[in-house]
């Protein structure tokens, strides 16, 4: 297969998510696959083993669930990929679809929660304003929370008695509080643990009557599970000696925990015995878990794969649960890690390198976004056609990214964005030294975050960078708060300390518009039309002014946000990202 040829076919091979099934009808389930062309959901009976593909929607499907009787389908349906819309429903059999709350407006979603009841809870997001609906087939919708700091609904009990909503009231949406209240909107009780100290709803038990809520703290520099009865009070930490970062879900009993631990770039699973305390591991391949699941039987679901190997769906029990159908991905090469000391700390990076030839290689330093996530040792197409031109891949792991504990995620303070370039800096001096990188033909790429790593790198370190390719970037923080969605606009406010009116120099020293006029490297950047979380407008002004400076530029725009749900657009841009770096590399 020649090389072109196998970067594709990574691309277009068929991919899911872990089926995901009804607390009270475990044979009924749902997942998202992209076996069309367009991730989109499908319903498995899994006592006949019939599936049927549930959605057809021309830019795909991001969000979906099942009521946990399992006779509804909910999935939200936006406009032309904006993130803005409506919440739908179908029976789980098939049959025609209808609107989950026809009088609601459309909104950013927030979430969704479901009981047994045939109560939902709704959040929608608009207008400046957070709100979460109670909704009943056939009535009308209620107002149950509206706050203008952000908001989303965790959880409802399978009664639909209880309802946890994590909220940023208390002004930091990035360490949100965790509050219970009833239907009419009486509190039963809140957790906040204070400034810089999270909590966030996960699940309530899947066992009727069972008032307990399963969350994660940080009071210990980490996230870690907590049981809580919302009631009584009563509260237990779950507390593991590894480290690393935590999250959880329950056994369909109430009576463990499933425990993920995320610890430099893999996965690990436990089971943890909520009556003797006792921790279990449970044996996994060496690489990433997406996503795990306890089944009634006992035995964990979980969605693995590592950068050499392509996803499955995977049993503790030995078994691969489904196939996503089509022939499988072509592997790649396995990832190494490099431990690099920073000016915040030792920096975990991951290096991908050509499978032939030595270094040092043309170079690509492909920044994860979020900030609050991470990159790790999982399967990307992405990764593997850049190592497949011959190209290394670096990717930094930099202060601001989860998975290293709440105080390396937290470091982002007065000095964002350039606090994270320090990190790379640091990252690209060694893998120089190194012999892996060649320092005339090092370029710097990201999305979302990574993008706007990328534009603020190529304007404050002109001297490291070759060429820079940015997509859905943000170039300039204060254009791009009037434009965004609530969400976002909460999140900009507890990044920087306030809106753009309260802190205009801090969105000003953070935003590489200010640096343009320093830009060396030429550049392609790729827009979402119809993006609400890097709007375009903030780009065109960017683009302005490269062009009254007479640099080098090019454009790419698409009419969905961010990462394209269809497989044909992402195989688009990544052949005309290819080309331009073949091109400004001279490789």
């Amino acid at each position: 297969m020649k090389a072109e040829e196998r970067w594709q076919a990574r691309f277009r091979a068929s991919r899911m998510t872990l089926p995901i099934w009804a607390r009270q009808a475990p044979n009924r389930s749902i997942y998202r696959s992209n076996a069309t062309g367009t991730w989109e959901v499908y319903a498995w009976d899994r006592a006949t083993g019939a599936t049927r593909q549930v959605t057809e929607r021309p830019k795909g499907t991001a969000h979906a669930t099942l009521d946990p009787t399992g006779q509804w389908i909910y999935w939200f349906a936006d406009t032309e990929g904006d993130e803005f819309g409506v919440w739908w429903r179908q029976p789980f059999g098939g049959g025609p679809s209808e609107l989950a709350a026809p009088d609601l407006p459309p909104g950013q979603p927030g979430g969704i929660a479901l009981s047994a009841t045939g109560l939902a809870a709704i959040s929608l997001a608009s207008e400046g304003s957070f709100r979460i609906h109670l909704v009943r087939p056939g009535e009308p919708s209620r107002l149950l929370y509206e706050h203008p700091e952000a908001a989303w609904v965790a959880d409802m009990s399978l009664d639909g008695q209880l309802i946890a909503i994590n909220h940023g009231e208390y002004g930091d949406f990035r360490h949100p509080a965790l509050r219970v209240v009833r239907q009419s909107g009486q509190t039963v009780r809140e957790l906040y643990d204070g400034l810089g100290k999270g909590v966030i709803g996960l699940r309530f038990a899947p066992v009727p009557g069972d008032r307990r809520l399963l969350a994660l703290h940080e009071r210990r520099e980490r996230q870690e599970p907590l049981v809580w009865d919302p009631v009584t009070g009563e509260q237990r930490e779950i507390w593991l000696r590894d480290s690393g970062d935590l999250t959880a879900e329950w056994y369909h009993d109430g009576r463990g925990l499933l425990i993920l631990r995320d610890n430099r770039a893999r996965t690990h699973l436990h089971r943890y015995d909520l009556g003797g305390g006792g921790l279990t591991l449970i044996e996994t391949p060496h690489g990433v878990i997406e996503e795990a699941a306890p089944r009634p039987a006992g035995h964990v679901e979980y969605s693995w794969s590592s950068a050499s190997r392509p996803p499955v769906i995977k049993s503790s029990n030995g078994q691969v649960v489904i196939n996503a159908g089509g022939p499988p991905a072509p592997p790649s090469v396995p990832v190494e890690d490099l431990d690099v000391p920073g000016p915040g700390g030792r920096i975990h990076a991951l290096v991908s390198r050509p499978e032939h030839g030595g270094g040092p290689f043309p170079t690509v330093f492909m920044l994860h976004g979020g900030p609050t996530s991470h990159d790790h040792d999982a399967f990307s197409p992405e990764v593997a056609a850049w190592v497949d031109a011959g190209f290394a891949v670096v990717r930094v792991n930099y202060r601001g990214s989860t998975g290293y504990g709440s105080a390396w995620r937290d470091a982002l303070r007065g000095d964002v964005g350039h606090i994270e370039l320090q990190d790379v800096a640091a990252v690209r001096r060694t893998v120089v030294e190194r012999g892996i990188a060649d320092p005339e033909r090092v370029m710097l790429t990201g999305t979302a975050w990574g993008g706007y790593l990328t534009l603020l790198g190529l304007g404050t370190q002109p001297d490291l960078w070759a060429a820079g390719i940015a997509k859905v970037p943000i170039a300039c923080h204060q254009t791009s708060y009037e434009d965004e969605a609530e969400s976002l606009r909460a999140y900009h406010r507890a990044l920087l300390g306030g809106s753009p009116d309260e802190q205009p120099e801090r969105y000003a020293a953070s935003s590489p518009i200010t640096y343009v006029d320093r830009v060396q490297a030429p550049v392609l950047i790729l827009a979402g039309e119809n993006d609400t979380r890097c709007p375009l407008r903030q780009i065109e002004k960017y683009v302005g002014r490269l062009a009254a400076h007479g640099h080098p530029y090019e454009v790419y725009t698409y009419d969905a946000i961010r990462g394209s749900l269809v497989v044909a657009e992402r195989i688009a841009q990544m052949s005309l990202q290819l080309e331009f770096a073949r091109k400004h590399l001279r490789h």
